[in-house]
């Protein structure tokens, strides 16, 4: 069936085949497991009542990721999430001897919650969902140009971050 997905042939399916990649986005975008599943499952029930908007030779992937950037973007308006601020007095847990590996993992994931959501989706579109930046702009909306800037940004705050170092802000502003 190649990257195009087109629901009014086999909705449940094309849903279905979908979600893996919704789960791993939410996952990366949300942090908890269990908001992520529930943020995946709203975004399903929501593609399954309307998904006869789809327009045929539409990206179903790409359909359901705007749906639920939009969901999630709903839920930080209405402060449906409840975060707590960490800062140097925030006393952190002990780590217990687990790989490197797992550490930088942490410390990634870490760093990704420091960015805005709008960085942090982009930056998980295109990095971790192998997104085109034309299927990002579409998917949420924006200009391919906006897209670009907030990547670029996003990685040079997470690479900022993940190196121990201050925010940079090496982008000059041009009048």
């Amino acid at each position: 069936t190649g990257s195009m997905s087109v629901l009014p042939l086999l909705p449940g399916a094309e849903l279905l085949a979908c979600v893996p990649r919704l789960r791993r986005y939410a996952r990366a975008l949300v942090g908890e497991r269990a908001a992520a599943d529930d943020l995946v499952q709203d975004t399903l029930e929501r593609g399954w009542a309307q998904r006869a908007a789809l327009q045929p030779g539409t990206d179903a992937r790409a359909w359901l990721f705007a749906i639920m950037h939009n969901m999630r973007i709903d839920q930080i308006r209405r402060g449906a999430l409840v975060t707590e601020p960490l800062d140097d007095d925030t006393p952190m847990p002990a780590l217990a001897d687990r790989s490197t590996v797992g550490i930088q993992v942490r410390e990634m994931d870490a760093a990704l919650r420091l960015l805005s959501e709008e960085q942090r989706a982009i930056l998980l579109m295109v990095g971790l969902e192998d997104m085109r930046y034309e299927e990002v702009a579409s998917t949420l909306g924006i200009p391919v140009g906006t897209v670009m800037s907030r990547l670029a940004r996003a990685r040079e705050k997470l690479r900022s971050l993940m190196d121990g170092g201050a925010r940079v802000n090496s982008l000059k502003v041009v009048k």
